[in-house]
This record gives structure tokens, sequence and C-alpha cells, in this order.
């Protein structure tokens, strides 16, 4: 196979697979699954992650030698750092699979940035990306028309029980909109449809749709974080994010328009009343919850509680003792502070380091070269709008959430990182053997975490039965819908 070939079916397989990504998000109610949408999304990001560390580090040892392990070394260290941190908590049940998630998130999307050479590769995934986003967000917000005209047959003036649908939650649904929202202006900017009349139009009525949502749900942490992030984009890129700028405010605009239309305008005349969600200013209870997991972090300073302790912990505080109780903190950073210390928080802040480096870089050449300009704005609104996002409801852990930003992060991750010459020695024996081994050696670990995973899923289904009849708090998802598992042992059977 010749090598323009190899990149077509290394394209329609990226295709295919972010296709399936989007569909398993976006459509699960249409997809027939044994364990449920939520456990399903589970499965699928965590075996694909398995799968795709192993392969990758495999492929990248073959392709290119060790020189770039320098490249991941502030991930390798955070991931390592998960595990490390865990060790002491070894003997508690279940202690690696929350753990092993993180790790192989967190090293699979900076090994994903690394895959694609030449900036003609990375443009092709990033059209890829957005175009597929583009088109399920648009068949998205068809859909939600179709429960809007049945809500509004009905006489349902509260259309936020019934939208957003298909989610555990309007605030997971937010946060795919927080991923989102900042790239579909992207989709008539980059791609062979960028000057077709009926794509342009069909992405504005998807975006429109998709705000329109956003507004009637009232999501804060999306109408937050995207402010944040196209903020920053706009001041970080400068002029040549300007034409993107002014697609995404288009947009904002178009959804106001269809906010107030079918909000507004359309309930009054049919049904004689408006029903909306009020855009509320205080902080919905996360202030215990956040005060909660602080205390919790400092206990062990700088090490944490321990995997999932946030269920299983003795409380601290009196406000956490009588306020609602959730899976997590509401705060992804103030729970990994609480669970796994504050040593891990400085990995983080280390590969933040590393990702604004490399940003800046790229940025720096803008000024010779801005058709790199709108994606690089693009994305780093997309992304900085979900990092923030992630402190204030802590969604990123969410099966849906981490599936859409694991192809927003991996595209981030390789815009900003530097273009690989390719290399003109070519793969050694050594290379294949110690690619080889490393591959069979992460398959095994990882077929044994999967295993733990999976019996982490069956012993959750026995419990079940329990906590429903004998624990009056509710679902309260974290890992997998029935999050409160394993909990207090008070709570315990």
């Amino acid at each position: 196979m010749n090598e323009g070939a190899m990149q077509k079916a290394c394209s329609l397989a990226l295709c295919l697979l972010t296709v399936a990504f989007f569909l398993l998000v976006l459509f699960a109610d249409f997809i027939p699954m044994q364990v449920g949408s939520y456990a399903a999304q589970r499965f699928f990001i965590l075996g694909f992650l398995g799968f795709f560390v192993v392969f990758s580090l495999g492929f990248l040892i073959y392709r290119d030698g060790f020189r770039w392990l320098v490249d991941i070394f502030p991930a390798a260290m955070l991931s390592v750092g998960f595990i490390l941190l865990s060790l002491p908590f070894c003997k508690i049940a279940f202690a690696w699979v929350e753990p092993g998630m993180y790790a192989l998130f967190f090293l699979g999307f900076v090994l994903a940035g690394r895959l694609p050479r030449q900036w003609v590769q990375k443009e092709r995934w990033l059209t890829i990306l957005v175009g597929v986003a583009a088109i399920t967000s648009a068949f998205y917000g068809a859909s939600t028309f179709t429960v809007y005209l049945f809500a509004m047959s009905d006489s349902v003036a509260n259309l936020s029980t019934y939208i957003p649908w298909g989610f555990v939650s309007i605030r997971y649904w937010g946060h795919i909109a927080t991923w989102l929202l900042p790239l579909l202006p992207l989709a008539v900017l980059v791609g062979p449809l960028q000057k077709q009349r009926l794509w342009r139009l069909s992405v504005a009525i998807g975006a429109a749709l998709w705000w329109w949502i956003v507004f009637l749900s009232s999501s804060r942490g999306t109408m937050l974080g995207v402010a944040f992030g196209v903020f920053l984009a706009a001041v970080l890129i400068g002029r040549p994010a300007v034409p993107w700028l002014k697609v995404f405010f288009k947009y904002l605009v178009y959804g106001v328009i269809a906010w107030f239309l079918l909000s507004v305008l359309i309930p009054s005349v049919l049904l004689d009343e408006v029903s909306m969600r009020t855009l509320k200013s205080d902080t919905s209870g996360r202030m215990p919850l956040f005060i909660e997991a602080w205390r919790m972090s400092l206990i062990e300073f700088p090490l944490g509680l321990g995997p999932q302790s946030w269920l299983t912990h003795e409380i601290i505080t009196e406000g956490y003792r009588k306020s609602p109780k959730f899976g997590h903190p509401h705060n992804m950073y103030l729970m990994w502070a609480a669970e796994y210390g504050w040593l891990l928080m400085v990995g983080l802040l280390v590969l933040a380091a590393q990702a604004v480096r490399l940003f800046w870089r790229r940025r720096n050449e803008l000024v010779h070269d801005d058709t790199k300009a709108l994606p690089l704005a693009a994305f780093t609104a997309s992304v900085s709008a979900a990092l923030l996002h992630a402190g204030v409801s802590a969604v990123l852990m969410a099966p849906g959430s981490m599936l859409i930003g694991f192809l927003v992060l991996s595209v981030f991750w390789a815009l900003i990182s530097d273009d690989s010459v390719t290399s003109t020695n070519k793969p050694t024996t050594k290379r294949t053997i110690v690619a080889l081994a490393v591959a069979l050696a992460g398959g095994l670990l990882c077929l044994t975490w999967l295993k733990e995973v999976r019996a982490y899923h069956s012993a959750m289904i026995v419990d079940e039965v329990f906590y429903y009849e004998n624990v009056p708090m509710g679902t309260l998802p974290r890992f997998w819908l029935h999050g409160n598992f394993p909990r207090h042992e008070s709570q315990m059977p």
C-alpha cells in the first residue's frame, strides 16, 4: 500500500472512530445497550484508552525511537503520580480503577498529539473532528426541535424538564456544549465544505439550537466557561483570531434569537405562559462541598486520603453534614487534591506549564503564518472553557465528557506541539523488540486493570438493590451511574 492510500485509510478510520464517539455521547438513547448508556460510555472510553495508549507507546518507539519521551515526560509523571499516590491504599477494594482511568486519559491525549508529524496531518485531524462535531450537533439540535414540538403539542411550558435530552444530568450535556461551542465556528472556516451554502446554513442552525439549549437550561458553567475561553483566546491570539470571533458572535446572536422565539414568543402565544429556569447568582450549595474537599486535602497533606475517599471518608465539616450529598465535590481539582493530594496538583501544574510554553511558541509563529491562527484560537477557547467549567461542576470525569474531551485535547496538543521531521533512520531490530515488549507489557497491565473495572461494575450492580432499599440518597453518578459505591461503611451492608 502506497503512502497516499495509507493516509486515506487512516483518515477514514479516524473519521469512523470520531463518529462513534459522538454517536455514543449524543445519541445513546437510540443505541441498544445492555448495561445502560452511562456504563457503556464508561466501558468504551476505558477500553479505548487502554488499547490506544499501549498501541501509541509501541508505535512511537518503533517509528521515532526514544527522543519523544522527553516531550511526554510531564504527562508521564502526572500519570505515574496517580498510580504512586494510590499505592498506600492498594488493599482497598477497587483502589486502582479511577487512578488508572485518569493516568491513561492524560497520557493518552498527549501521546495522540505526538502521532501526526506535519501540519498537513494535523489539519486533517482537526477538519475531521470539527466536521463530525458540526454534523452531529446539527442532528442533535434537529432532534431537540422535534422534542420541542411534542412539548408544545402537549402544552408543556417547562421545557427544561425534557430538554436537553439523552443525558443523566443537564450538567453533563452542559460540559459537552462547553467543549463544542467554540469549535462550531471553525466548521465554516476550515475544510473542503467551508464555501458550501447548505453546509454553512446547517452549521449555523445547529449552533443556534445549541445556544438556545444553553439559555433554556441556564447552564452557568457553560456560559462562564465559554466566555472565559473565548476572551482568553481573543486576548492571546489577537487580530488573526478575528474571523473566528465574528462567526462565534454571529452564532451567539442566532442563539439569542432562537431562545426568544422558542422559549418566549411561541409559548406565550400558544400556552399563554412562559416558564424559564432562573439564572441563579448563588453557588447552588457548592460552597459546603468545596470547603469539605479543601479540609480533606489538608488532613494528609500533601498526599491525600486515597482514591474515591470522597465517598467513604468521615464527614469533617458541619456544613457538609447538613448539605445535599453528591458523588463528587463539584470541583474536579479540589476532588483530586482531597483524594490524591496536592503533590498531584503540582504534577498537573507542570503539565499545564508545558502546554502554555508550547502554546506560546505556536502563538509567536502566527506573525509569519496566520493559517494556524483560527484552529489555535478555537481549540484554545474550547480547552480553556472546559477546564474552567470542570472547576465548578467536576463534570470532566463523566464518561461522555471524557470521550469528547479526549478528541479535543488530542487535537489541541497536536496543534501546539512542534512539527517533527521525518526520521531518516529505519526502525532497528532493537527498537522493534523494545516496542513489542512495551506493547506486550502494557497490554497485560491494561487487561488486568480492565478486569478490575469489570469486577467493580459487577459489585456495583449487586449493591444497587441494597442501596435503593436502605440508603435514601438517590442516584449519585460518579464512576458508574450508581456512583455512591463504595461509600462510608455505616451505609454499606
